[in-house]
């Protein structure tokens, strides 16, 4: 596996002090590297914390949770990507499943997400993923290319090839139940397959990462799988000194 992706996302967790107190015991446990990319994707409001925290370290990366579709406008509570980026971003999560399933958001929205960030210079991480409803009915592999198409419905070739995509199965997520490595593989390749007919060759620069239940214990046998690309945590990245040991793996 070349260059491995591992993106945190805390959710609604961390608020600015805390934040630094993290990245304190964090950096001091992970010293610099360039052989892989480490994300943070920390609240809106502890974004600004976090850029500061890491102004010395050039080889982390910070993102946004989420944006809105539009660049500006009469939106009470919305951020839009260019904001996300003046304010240190250079990533957006796109439709993770507590977007989705929590709040409502639609493939059609997720879609102008992603053209939102592209626009604003952002790299989106696109998420896709099933709900154990739709596994049992074995409707997996379709309900993630049909967000994938969605989801890039308004990119190009090149903006496709500059994306990175997560699967994060919603039966997974925060439940403690992982996907086997095998599992994750064969719809991790589906995911290329269908990523192949969006962006031809150069849809092989695009990363696939892993998200659902990640934790030290099944890291390294997740990074381990064929196509498997990088890691989504959630909760194991709450922890400074054992993400560390995640993204040392």
């Amino acid at each position: 596996m070349k260059h491995p992706v591992f993106a945190a996302n805390w959710k609604m967790n961390h608020a600015p002090a805390d934040a630094e107190a993290f990245l304190r015991v964090f950096l001091a446990y992970y010293p610099k590297t360039q052989d892989r990319t480490v994300i943070f994707f920390p609240p809106a409001l502890t974004l600004g914390a976090v850029h500061n925290a890491l102004k010395d370290r050039t080889d982390i990366k910070v993102g946004v949770q989420n944006v809105h579709w539009e660049d500006h406008g009469a939106f009470t509570g919305e951020n839009s990507a260019a904001i996300a980026r003046g304010a240190g971003a250079k990533y957006a999560l796109v439709g993770h499943s507590e977007r989705r399933h929590v709040f409502g958001e639609t493939d059609e929205q997720a879609g102008k997400k992603v053209a939102a960030a592209i626009r604003a210079g952002l790299t989106p991480v696109v998420c896709v993923g099933e709900t154990l409803a739709q596994r049992e009915a074995g409707e997996t592999i379709a309900v993630v290319a049909r967000q994938l198409r969605a989801g890039l419905a308004h990119a190009d070739a090149a903006h496709v090839a500059t994306c990175i995509v997560a699967y994060e199965p919603v039966w997974a997520i925060g439940t403690g139940k992982t996907a086997t490595p095998s599992n994750a593989s064969q719809v991790h390749l589906a995911i290329r397959h269908e990523l192949r007919t969006l962006a031809a060759d150069r849809s092989e620069a695009v990363p696939i990462l892993y998200g659902g239940s990640v934790n030290k214990g099944n890291a390294e046998a997740l990074l381990a799988a064929p196509e498997v690309g990088g890691l989504l945590v959630g909760g194991a990245s709450l922890d400074a000194e054992g993400w560390s040991g995640i993204v040392r793996t």
